[in-house]
């Protein structure tokens, strides 16, 4: 959405960043004695994917400190399992800072794709260019199919990029680790499953800007998708877009957004309350812009789910302190469970 790493002494980052070096498995012998083996796994992985100081030190600075921890049980989530879900947050915030164009997002593009695979899921690569105030950048958005008995279409999103920032290290956990974990778990779910509409699954790229927020610089990942099934006429086909962006945050609350199609937020809201959710969807308004204002332009009905609350729950937003212990495995348990169970609900439609 649209460099000091806060909670870790400067001491332990040293300490932890040499013994890294020295051997991943003092690290993780360290890792399991001062936090427990279960943030340590993820992230243990993790650092052998980036070789980099400053996301090792982000990483660890949430590792076993409760965020996988609390995650609920799969079978009280429908399924929806939030400690696997946190461990692709601690993937990608392994990777480092992950902007438009740069190596750790291509990295991310492979854990992505991988996942998929492993999956069993369908998918399709669009490779493109996107003109940016900072140059030409390669971006790719990937693309999970899985067919329904009709035409009909039922989109779920996420961007996977990072903001650019050059001023400090930014591994944004939250925005946009936590919702591209979300749709990695429920494409693990729904791949393989068939209904009675398709369900596409959508990770783009560039949804941050390059410099200054504005209609054409932002979304081009979003923009690019949605013009391409404009030429294909898909578009017509999608029923819903269902957006994620920012939903892993600990203190976690989501507003109506208000520019979002409101049969869609009805819709979400009222199976959060029958999920037992309904201290988490409040019934309070608020706006954003984001990827799904690609879609509406388009005449799609389409929603953003997303914790904007910069005051109580992410004040870390576009900080350096947008790190792993920001996230909780609930909190992304409870997102991925009303997701899935609202598909559940459009698949009815």
């Amino acid at each position: 959405m649209g460099s000091k790493v806060s909670g870790v002494n400067g001491d332990f980052e040293i300490c932890a960043w040499a013994a890294w070096k020295l051997s991943a498995q003092v690290a993780l012998f360290l890792c399991a004695g001062l936090f427990g083996l279960t943030g340590c796994k993820a992230n243990d992985e993790a650092h052998g994917a980036a070789d980099n100081p400053a996301a090792v030190s982000a990483a660890a600075s949430g590792a076993g400190r409760g965020g996988a921890d609390d995650a609920p049980a799969p079978e009280s989530s429908g399924g929806f399992d939030g400690k696997l879900a946190f461990e692709h947050v601690a993937k990608q915030v392994g990777f480092g800072p992950r902007p438009s164009g740069s190596q750790a997002i291509a990295q991310t593009q492979d854990y992505i794709l991988t996942q998929l695979k492993s999956d069993g899921c369908t998918t399709e690569v669009d490779a493109f260019n996107a003109d940016t105030p900072v140059g030409r950048l390669p971006m790719k958005n990937i693309l999970v199919k899985i067919p329904g008995d009709d035409s009909s279409i039922i989109l779920l999103g996420t961007h996977y990029d990072t903001l650019l920032r050059n001023d400090i290290t930014f591994v944004g956990a939250d925005d946009s680790a936590s919702s591209t974990a979300v749709m990695l778990e429920l494409a693990r779910l729904l791949c393989g499953k068939h209904g009675k509409h398709a369900v596409w699954i959508a990770f783009f790229d560039g949804e941050e800007a390059m410099k200054v927020w504005s209609d054409t610089d932002s979304r081009y990942g979003s923009r690019q998708m949605a013009a391409r099934l404009a030429a294909s006429g898909d578009i017509s086909k999608i029923k819903a877009f269902l957006l994620a962006d920012m939903v892993g945050s600990r203190s976690l609350h989501f507003s109506r957004e208000e520019s979002s199609t409101k049969s869609l937020v009805d819709l979400m809201w009222a199976t959060a309350a029958r999920l037992g959710y309904p201290d988490i969807f409040v019934n309070t308004s608020s706006g954003a812009q984001d990827d799904h204002d690609s879609f509406l332009k388009r005449k799609v009905p389409s929603m953003d789910v997303i914790d904007f609350d910069r005051e109580q729950d992410v004040p870390f937003w576009h900080t350096a302190d947008d790190t792993l212990d920001k996230i909780s495995a609930r909190s992304l348990a409870i997102s991925g469970h009303v997701f899935l169970e609202t598909v559940n609900e459009l698949q009815k439609q």
